[in-house]
């Protein structure tokens, strides 16, 4: 996701997509353990875009 998606984003939306990464992530990173999956940056980019919707979270909560 590029920032200017997630700003269009609603608050809700992005606390939904934000756990929803989350839980993707710890996939990635339990499957990656098991036996190493095909593309390891998905995990980096993964990281990124769960670090870029929760400083867009912490933006507003700080912004209200």
């Amino acid at each position: 996701m590029k920032q200017t998606e997630i700003t269009k984003l609603s608050t809700e939306d992005l606390q939904g997509r934000l756990e929803d990464f989350k839980g993707q992530l710890t996939t990635l990173k339990l499957t990656h353990k098991m036996t190493p999956i095909e593309n390891p940056m998905r995990i980096h980019h993964m990281r990124k875009v769960v670090a870029r919707l929760s400083t867009e979270l912490t933006k507003r909560s700080n912004q209200a």
